[in-house]
């Protein structure tokens, strides 16, 4: 197994854990040298808070747990595209790289609708690898919304 894959897997386990407390399937993990910094899971719902997507959680511990904003020189494995909302998070930190399973064909950030994680027309840049464990990622959210249809 690949550390992209191994991470991801890591992502895929809270992405689970989001889809038993009903929120949608979705995980993040951010590393940095070999270490996970910070990680998340989808929750809007059990937050109340329309911002708490499993990337921005994840972004946010990784900050508390280095001491800055600035994530410079890590990767964030999220089980989706990020949203705009995500993608633009993962650029203002400063992100390096950005692996994803499965793509979001509505809301995608940084493929399905945008481009934004890595568009020339901002200051930084974000590497992006898609398609990592993504068979498991689709089949996990494809499950959670045949429950609720």
């Amino acid at each position: 197994m690949t550390a992209d894959e191994t991470y991801l897997s890591l992502a895929l386990q809270l992405a689970r854990k989001a889809a038993a407390l009903g929120e949608v399937p979705a995980g993040a993990v951010v590393v940095r040298a070999g270490e996970v910094i910070g990680q998340g899971h989808n929750s809007p719902i059990a937050l109340h808070d329309p911002s708490a997507h499993a990337e921005i959680l994840a972004l946010r511990q990784a900050g508390q747990n280095i001491g800055n904003y600035r994530l410079e020189g890590t990767t964030l494995y999220s089980t989706l595209e990020p949203c705009v909302m995500c993608a633009g998070a993962i650029v203002h930190a400063r992100v390096a790289r950005l692996v994803f399973g499965a793509r979001d064909l509505r809301f995608g950030g940084v493929r399905s609708k945008f481009h934004l994680a890595d568009s020339s027309v901002l200051n930084h840049q974000v590497e992006i690898v898609e398609g990592v464990l993504g068979a498991e990622c689709v089949s996990l959210l494809q499950a959670f919304f045949e429950t609720r249809r």
